[in-house]
């Protein structure tokens, strides 16, 4: 399958292009960005084609893979999706649900496979642990912390003004709901409070009475970052194991599944576009409750 690659910043070079040079069965077709200069330097890099308009990629290829900031990527994968492209995305999907059921309803037509990208969900030890823990079922409830420190000097996200805008909430929120919701299960309303150093403290009420916690943040103090998630219930508290692989191991097992779901005509992954939309209406309406201070209702 011929991958073309839409963007060109340091996770699009050390991720994406890294993963999709060295798989065995994808090729790296081409790298388009919004810095033509920077486009042929990493296409340079990987040794492949740079493309000045996206469109021309998405012509000659089969499937997309996307880094850019969410409202790009967005408008990108609905474009590729009705030109026929399986997608592959980052997280988060979109940053309205508009947005995101436009590309849901352009896959959902042509019978398109997709995947997006929410890390934890593509190592081993997190997707087993998740599956056994959704069949055990009896949890009362879920938590997970997720304190990032990226506007350090040296940070290589110091300069995204999209995270500087929307925060740990549209950042890392989308992996926090990643591991959350396979459990627990879809969420009824969401209660959201912003908190020191740009924090988003959120509370989920799940459809099945369960109670998901999340704590977020891009500003903590480095002495405060870190991840971890648990499970609590009838079977007392389980901790979500740790990934234990690189982004470039797990993001090739992204492409492992889009390759399946492509050749089974478009079946459904796990992290498929409509769990991304998902995802979306949670951090939507946890915005909107943060700003409304009120209880919001997903979309």
């Amino acid at each position: 399958m011929r991958f073309g690659l839409l963007g060109t910043g340091h996770w699009a070079a050390e991720t994406h292009a890294a993963a999709l040079t060295a798989h065995p069965v994808a090729e790296l077709a081409g790298i388009w960005g919004r810095d033509p200069a920077k486009a042929q330097a990493l296409a340079d890099r990987w040794g492949t084609r740079a493309y000045p308009h996206a469109d021309a990629l998405i012509a000659d290829v089969d499937a997309v893979a996307i880094a850019l900031p969410p409202d790009i990527q967005s408008d990108l994968a609905e474009r590729a999706a009705l030109a026929g492209r399986h997608l592959l995305l980052d997280k988060p999907l979109a940053f309205t649900t508009e947005a995101a059921d436009r590309i849901v309803r352009a896959v959902d037509e042509r019978s398109l496979a997709s995947v997006v990208f929410f890390t934890k969900r593509f190592a081993a030890p997190v997707e087993t642990f998740l599956q056994e823990a959704a069949a055990a079922g009896g949890w009362d409830g879920g938590r997970v912390t997720h304190f990032a420190s990226i506007f350090q000097p040296d940070g290589r996200y110091r300069d995204s003004h999209w995270r500087r805008e929307r925060g740990g909430l549209w950042d890392v929120g989308p992996h926090a709901l990643s591991v959350l919701l396979p459990v627990l299960g879809p969420v009824a309303e969401v209660t959201a409070l912003g908190g020191p150093r740009g924090a988003a403290h959120v509370l989920l009420r799940h459809h099945r009475g369960a109670i998901g916690t999340l704590a977020l943040t891009l500003d903590a103090r480095p002495a405060a970052q870190g991840f971890s998630g648990d499970f609590y219930g009838e079977r007392g508290t389980v901790t979500i194991p740790d990934a234990d692989t690189t982004a470039v191991a797990a993001f090739t097992t992204a492409v492992d599944r889009l390759l399946s779901g492509a050749r089974d005509g478009g079946a459904a992954d796990p992290c498929d576009v409509r769990f991304g939309r998902e995802v979306v209406a949670v951090l939507e309406a946890a915005d909107r409750s943060r700003r409304e201070g009120r209880t919001a209702v997903p979309r």
